[in-house]
């Protein structure tokens, strides 16, 4: 079985978006909203509104170093904001 979320994002910007029920999630690529929803609901114990997904392309990455310059780049994901119903929240500080 794969794991449908990976990581959650802990960003400014989706820290801000926490306090309107909005979470968001690094998820598995090949995973669609209803997987996502499911899992979610499953791992936390609460109800999902709605789920919105993006793919992110990788970032192009160089590095010079004495001998030549290494070019490369990271890899693609996608993410996932998961809207919940009102009053309900998830905490993704609590190390349990």
């Amino acid at each position: 079985m794969r794991e449908i979320i990976k990581k959650p994002i802990v960003t400014e910007k989706v820290v801000e978006m926490n306090e309107s029920g909005v979470y968001g999630f690094v998820v598995d690529d090949n995973a669609n909203k209803l997987e996502i929803k499911k899992a979610i609901e499953d791992m936390y114990g609460v109800t999902v509104e709605s789920v919105r997904t993006a793919r992110v392309a990788g970032k192009l990455k160089t590095r010079y170093t004495k001998s030549r310059v290494i070019s490369g780049s990271k890899p693609n994901h996608k993410k996932a904001y998961i809207k919940l119903a009102e009053g309900e929240i998830i905490d993704i500080y609590d190390n349990e």
